[in-house]
């Protein structure tokens, strides 16, 4: 039909074949040709096969219209045959001369009859094809070509054959764009050249028979953009098979499949082996007439392909590979990869997933060169390889296994079998498996799943091979080898679940002998080392070559062979990782024993060996010190690096010995130079009436304690009252309420009271002042001392503030002396502890009794300042009106006289020792006071006074009026001249006292008994001390009273510049001491240096700054009291060295390495980890016993330089 217009099909256009009978056949369909513009209509257009016994086959349509809408029905399908349901006729051919079309459609009708397409146009080509809906088609001819334009697809049951079944002699040609197969199947009898772009298969089957015609055995699929098996395809081929291609092989997962006799895959950049899916060649159970690839079983020769392979990649049947991969960039394999001889050539990277394998397992050789040997009954040992197979043994015979064979360096041959190739329970050896090649190693492998070559072990039943025995026949054979893993990789990465293996497989039942293991081996491409050394290898799966095991009373076979690349110098073992620290290897190998150790001399005693990157090559080995304290090279601590700089410790002891010499030369040409001549270490004259305070030998001036030096003042002093308390934070200074006797007639009680309170209220602390002191004495009690000794200088100004210019003197009855705010004089000790309130008449009161004279006011007491603490020893404090009174009676030289040498007694008076320490100042009062006092008509006796409410009581002395005349001695004025027959008595009575001191004893006594007639009257101004009352003293003895061993006033001993050089050198040596152990401290940790620097903090280092201030201070006076403060320092800071001596003692009961070698070129170790550890804590103990001794020594120099004070003979002490 050929229309110029348009046609419109509404009703049928029908050329089908008559239907036959129940005998006879149908008729095939005829031919229509339709030729338009236009075709529209929902008609029907058929040339279908006619129904019959056997139903014809279709006819043909070809419809050549440029535009269809709602296209007529189309169908060319065969008849249905009423013989065979499933054998219709075959499908016709409907051809679309616009598209170019060609489509087999049998509408899903059953047939296994074929459409011949016998010849394929050439010019034009056809666009597509399209074989449908259980249509099959063939192409019959020998070497056909079937080339389209566009796509062949392969749809819902479609069949496309090539070649004749039973004449696979031909070669065939496939061309097209895509391929698409979908529930299809693609049969080749014969070769297959087949190239497209794309390739999909969904559940799909192509299926190559390459017959047994060597040359036309290798068929070639190439699809340069993609393949993709999906569902499970597969495509099949008991030949050569050949697939090739530029994109990705993806296959996708479970039952898809590419398997031939021989398989190469190459060319694309990226290959996938889905879950279940797999690749394999050779067939796992193939056809006799299956071409066979030939294994190298009986040849020891490596294969040159196997190492250096052809670069390209064709099939090429003559080589020993039966699986390759080659040219492909990625590969990632999930599912299954296995052949005998399988090859990744050119390949990058390979990632075997967890559910992935590549096995060569039990596909080796069944014979082989280390074939096992079979006994009469069946019984076999087990093959070798890379270790002999295990002997097979029953009943006390054996036969031995397979030998070894190959090299361990460059394995490459199969594993061998049990050797009963005749049987059907042999069993085959491992095959080979090779990852790159000398000159394209793999740039990494990483294996998550197995990569293995085992084996194969028995498959068979025991009850079987018994059966066998006891007939005569066959039994159990031996083991399989291990094959071949033959690496060339840049890096390896085995992950925990990674199974790396060619083992030996186990050996049948009633004693068969394991096969041996196989050989698997490492060739590392390139090895870095030194400083840009990586490790090539990351293991932490399995690697496996050991041995079958043995059944019954089979023997096992013995281990393979795990071997590497010898590794170059610095590295050892398979993955050539560094040598381990403390070795060296300057050899090339694996062997982990060329790793030689590392000579023990050249290591520092506080030095561990490291590891470095690459390893070492050579000697010396790097090390590095324990810690970041220790220095290289020689691991000295700060401290050792400064003793070996002077040559050693000998060397450093007498530099630094020497230097503090000179250095103490230094400072005491210093403090000459400082001092002038202003000082000098005799006693100084002393005019008489000079305004001076003679309480201390030193004869310095009071005027910053005294009220005032006026003469007149003492002229109207009527009575000086003492305040009580110790003026501490506890107990503050506080007057009495009730005014004394003295001074009734000067004051109104109740003004006074009033004063009374007003006083105490200023005297006493806040709360805050007491605790920080409380705080200062826990944290550093000198700090302690300083903040109350400032405290107290603050009250009395405060004091003295209110009295003269505050307070208006209300209580006085004098007129002039309220007007004028005089009258009341405050004023202290100078140790700030012992305060009085002096009370002066006015000039207007009219009482000729007042003043009283000396006589009158006896006895009197006279307390002593000072708590007999070494900060503050007892003094006795005699100011101008003190002396003024006393003058009335006694000449002031010899009152001057008298209160310096009972000061010099009381400075040895020690709190603690009050009962051992006052019987010398008795003894003194009995023997040079009293006596001399006899012919002033004047006698002084230690007593104690005013105890307060806290128990606290005041020493002191009362003065009271000689009252028996017949024991008294006529003196005259020990101002002027002493009578000489009364000095001669005197000279010879007192030599005779200072040389017994029975009589002493005696005299003190005496004097005892002398005053008990007194005593009543005597109490109300003190309790008096005697020798026997001296028994029953209470003491007080507080944490401060161990100190007392060390720190405690002592007599002169002279020298002082001597004195002054010796505490010099053993303030500087102290320092260097102290710079010295925290230097060994920092040694340790940083935490104990600031540990020995902060538990008291800084007490270690303040003693220096403290003596050198003391040794540069100008006077006696301020000398001798910031002596005393060096000298808390100096054993407050005790605790600080007590604190480093227990670092250094748990540093050196924990040390790691006791038993670490010392060297031998250290004439005297001091170092951190060693038993000289305690040296420089000890060197700080006795330097500081030392200093406290000296400074004792110093303190006494400055305030007694006048050393006669303490002499025995009156005669020389009163001639002073």
């Amino acid at each position: 039909m050929e229309i110029l217009g348009h046609v419109v099909v509404e009703g049928s256009i029908l050329a089908d074949g008559g239907d036959g009978g129940t005998k006879g056949g149908g008729g095939s369909g005829g031919s229509i040709l339709i030729k338009a513009y236009r075709m529209t209509g929902s008609g029907r257009i058929s040339a279908c096969g006619g129904n019959g016994y056997g139903g014809g086959g279709g006819g043909r349509v070809s419809v050549d219209v440029f535009s269809r809408h709602y296209d007529p029905k189309l169908f060319v399908h065969g008849g249905s045959s009423f013989g065979c349901l499933e054998n219709a006729g075959a499908a016709g051919t409907l051809y679309d001369a616009l598209l170019r079309s060609l489509i087999v459609n049998n509408h899903n009708i059953s047939t296994n009859t074929e459409t011949l397409l016998l010849e394929f146009p050439n010019l034009p080509l056809w666009t597509n094809v399209y074989i449908q809906n259980n249509a099959r088609a063939t192409v019959p001819l020998l070497w056909s070509r079937v080339q389209v334009q566009g796509q062949i697809s392969l749809l819902r049951g479609g069949v496309l054959s090539f070649g004749l079944a039973h004449y696979a002699s031909s070669e065939f040609e496939l061309l097209a764009e895509e391929l698409l197969m979908s529930d299809s199947v693609i049969k080749v009898y014969g070769a297959l050249r087949m190239s497209v772009k794309i390739f999909l298969m969904w559940n799909s089957t192509m299926f190559i028979d390459g017959g047994d015609d060597a040359t036309l055995a290798t068929s070639l699929l190439e699809a340069s953009n993609l393949i993709v098996l999906k569902e499970s395809s597969v495509i099949h081929s008991n030949a050569n098979l050949g697939v090739h291609g530029q994109g990705l092989l993806n296959l996708s997962g479970r039952g898809d499949w590419i398997e031939a006799q021989r398989l190469v895959l190459s060319l694309f950049y990226s290959i996938h082996v889905g879950p279940g899916s797999g690749l394999r060649g050779p067939l796992e159970n193939a056809t006799t007439d299956a071409v066979v690839p030939r294994l190298h079983c009986e040849n020891q020769d490596c294969p040159v392909e196997l190492l250096q392979p052809p670069e390209d990649c064709n099939m090429n049947s003559s080589l020993s590979f039966t699986l390759q991969i080659c040219r492909v960039e990625d590969i990632s394999v999930e599912g299954l990869i296995k052949g005998s001889v399988v090859h990744f050539h050119r390949a990058r990277t390979i990632n075997v997933q967890s559910s992935g394998m590549i096995s060569a397992s039990g596909m080796g050789c069944t014979g082989g060169v280390g074939r096992g040997h079979v006994l009469s009954n069946g019984i076999g040992s087990g093959g070798g390889h890379g270790g002999k197979g295990g002997a097979g043994c029953h009943d006390g015979h054996c036969v031995e296994g397979g030998i070894t064979y190959g090299n361990a360096d460059w394995p490459c041959e199969l594993g061998s079998g049990s050797g009963d190739e005749s049987s059907a329970g042999s069993t085959a050896g491992g095959g080979v498996i090779v990852m790159g090649s000398l000159e394209h190693p793999l740039s990494s492998l990483s294996i998550e799943g197995s990569v293995i070559a085992d084996g194969e072990s028995f498959k068979g039943t025991r009850g079987k091979v018994n059966f066998a025995i006891a007939n005569g026949s066959n039994g159990g054979p031996g083991g399989g080898s291990g094959g071949t893993i033959l690496m060339f990789l840049h890096t390896l990465e085995l992950d925990e679940s990674a199974i790396l293996s060619s083992v030996g497989g186990s050996g049948g039942p009633i004693g068969g002998g394991g096969g041996g293991g196989g050989r698997i081996h490492f060739h590392w491409s390139e090895i870095p080392t030194g400083d840009v050394y990586q490790p090539i290898a990351t293991v932490k799966g399995s690697i496996h070559a050991r041995g079958g095991v043995g059944r019954d009373e089979g023997r096992g076979g013995e281990n393979g062979t795990v071997t590497s690349k010898a590794c170059p110098k610095g590295l050892y073992g398979i993955f050539c990782e560094e040598c381990p620290a403390g070795t060296y290897k300057n050899v090339t190998g694996s062997d982990r024993a060329l790793c030689q150790r590392c000579p023990d001399q050249e290591l520092p005693h506080r030095a561990v060996y490291i590891a470095v990157r690459g390893g070492v090559a050579e000697t010396p080995c790097p090390y590095r010190c324990i810690s970041d304290r220790y220095h290289m090279p020689h691991c000295y601590t700060a401290l050792e690096e400064l003793i070996y700089t002077f040559g050693g410790p000998w060397l450093f002891g007498l530099f630094l010995m020497g230097l503090l010499i000179l250095l103490a030369l230094v400072l005491s040409v210093a403090r000459m130079k400082f001092f002038g001549v202003d000082e000098s270490p005799g006693p100084a004259p002393t005019q008489h009436g000079s305004q001076i305070d003679h309480s201390f030998p030193f004869l310095e001036s009071l005027n910053e304690v005294l009220e005032t030096n006026r003469a007149e003042e003492s002229q109207s002093h009527v009575h000086r009252m003492y305040f009580m308390g110790p003026n501490t934070f506890s107990e503050p200074w506080h007057l009495p309420h009730r005014p004394p006797v003295q001074i009734k007639e000067i004051v109104y009680e109740g003004a006074f009271n009033a004063f009374v309170d007003e006083i105490n209220a200023i005297a006493a602390y806040e709360w805050w002042e007491g605790a920080i002191y409380n705080i200062l004495s826990v944290l550093a009690y000198p700090l302690a001392w300083s903040w109350q000794h400032w405290r107290r200088r603050l009250k009395l100004q405060r004091l003295r503030e209110f009295v003269r210019s505050e307070y208006d003197h209300a209580c006085l009855r004098s007129c002039r002396s309220r007007a004028l705010y005089e009258g009341i004089k405050v004023a202290a000790t100078s140790d700030l502890m012992l305060a009085y309130v002096d009370f002066f008449l006015g000039g207007d009161e009219k009482r000729t009794d007042l003043p009283p004279r000396l006589h009158q006011r006896l006895p009197i007491s006279l307390p002593f300042g000072g708590d007999g603490s070494y900060m503050a020893p007892f003094s006795l404090h005699s100011d101008n009106i003190l002396t003024s009174l006393m003058s009335q009676s006694v000449p002031p030289t010899t009152w001057y006289r008298l209160v310096a040498g009972l000061n010099a007694q009381l400075r040895l008076v020690r709190r603690g020792w009050i009962r051992v320490t006052f019987r010398p100042v008795l003894r003194w009062l009995e023997t040079h006071a009293n006596p001399a006092l006899r012919s002033h008509g004047i006698r002084v006796d230690l007593a104690w006074f005013q105890a307060t409410a806290c128990g606290y009581f005041q020493y002191g002395l009362l003065v009271h009026a000689v009252e028996e005349e017949n024991d008294s001695a006529p003196f005259g004025n020990l101002g002027g001249a002493i009578q000489t027959e009364q000095h001669s008595r005197l000279k010879s009575t007192y030599r005779e006292n200072a040389s017994s001191h029975l009589r002493e004893e005696s005299h003190l006594n005496r004097a005892h008994r002398t005053r008990e007639s007194l005593m009543r009257r005597k109490r109300t101004y003190g309790i008096i001390i005697d020798s026997n009352s001296l028994q029953v003293v209470e003491e007080r003895r507080e944490i401060s009273y161990l100190l007392s061993f060390m720190l405690h006033n002592t007599k002169p001993v002279g020298h002082q510049d001597l004195v002054g050089l010796v505490i010099s050198m053993l303030l500087l040596g102290d320092f260097s001491l102290v710079l010295l152990t925290l230097l060994q401290l920092y040694s340790y940790s940083l935490g104990d240096v600031f540990l020995v620097l902060f538990v008291l903090p800084l007490g270690v280092l303040l003693p220096f700054p403290a003596g050198i201030n003391a040794l540069f201070s100008h006077g006696p006076r301020r000398s001798a009291g910031l002596a005393r403060v060096y000298a808390l320092w100096n054993i407050t800071s005790l605790i600080n060295v007590v604190v480093a001596f227990l670092c250094g003692y748990v540093h050196y009961s924990t040390r790691s390495s006791p038993s670490r070698k010392q060297p031998n070129f250290q004439p005297w170790n001091i170092s951190m980890d060693e038993s000289e550890w305690w040296i420089f804590p000890a060197g700080l103990v006795l330097c500081k016993l030392l200093q406290s001794r000296l400074i004792n020594w110093h303190v006494a120099n400055q305030e007694i330089q006048d050393r006669s004070l303490y002499s025995n003979d009156f005669e020389l002490f009163w001639r002073s």
